[in-house]
């Protein structure tokens, strides 16, 4: 099913996120040719990289850990960080969940690979 982006609306992130249990990754806002979309993890994201667009962090609930080649980012509720395009990655709770917004090339491509 194709989730519907308001416009002109206000979007709740509690209350999108409320009662969540497992991974899920919803798209909230399109701007411009960018999407904002609220992560809950349960687990961790596989390693990755996005050759064609940066990928902005928000902590919101819980603590996101960004895991680089050469170092682990620990994200809190209220911190950004951003990944260049073409940057290997992998994302994770801290505990049992964590939530956060993230903010992308809405036509951004993802591309699987073994961390080095």
């Amino acid at each position: 099913m194709t989730r519907t982006i308001p416009h002109l609306s206000v979007i709740d992130i509690e209350q999108e996120t409320a009662g969540v249990s497992n991974y899920k990754n919803i798209p909230l806002s399109l701007f411009n040719d960018h999407v904002v979309r609220v992560g809950v993890m349960t687990e961790p994201f596989y390693w990755h990289y996005h050759p064609n667009s940066d990928e902005t962090f928000m902590g919101i609930e819980g603590t996101l850990l960004i895991d680089l080649e050469d170092r682990t980012v620990e994200l809190k509720p209220g911190q950004l960080f951003t990944i260049p395009a073409m940057v290997k990655h992998c994302t994770r709770p801290l505990d049992e969940r964590s939530v956060n917004l993230t903010f992308e090339l809405a036509e951004m491509e993802t591309v699987r690979c073994e961390a080095s």
